[in-house]
């Protein structure tokens, strides 16, 4: 078996392509229209295709959703935790958690929060 991608469901498409592309630094690997359903799936990942990849999924008649208290977060590896919070704020990112040792331990970690209210969690590796 292959992990192959995890899906949010998200209200605004094109700001969440924005903040992910943009503030995450994802590739947009292919975005699809299904009319008939009225929804749209927007797949998006780091490095050669075929590995994991977020998918996005746009209810053409939903703007919000209520996320609930079962998600709890992604994570993503980073090299420099500090510049990656930084350039994650600057290019208009949510930091919700500013870089430092997560409690009772010392892992250095940050959390982020994208358009829709997800969490996601850096990790400096």
């Amino acid at each position: 078996m292959k992990m192959l991608h995890t899906m949010i469901r998200v209200g605004d498409l094109e700001r969440s392509i924005s903040f992910y592309t943009e503030a995450l630094g994802m590739t947009m690997r292919r975005k699809k229209d299904y009319p008939g359903g009225k929804f749209t799936l927007a797949f998006l990942g780091y490095g050669e295709e075929g590995g994991h990849e977020i998918e996005l999924t746009h209810n053409w008649e939903t703007s919000s959703y209520d996320l609930g208290n079962a998600f709890g977060h992604m994570a993503l590896g980073v090299k420099d935790i500090y510049k990656t919070a930084e350039d994650i704020r600057g290019k208009g990112g949510k930091i919700i958690r500013e870089p430092g040792p997560m409690k009772h331990g010392t892992t250095v970690i940050a959390f982020v929060e994208d358009p829709d209210g997800y969490k996601i969690e850096l990790i400096k590796r």
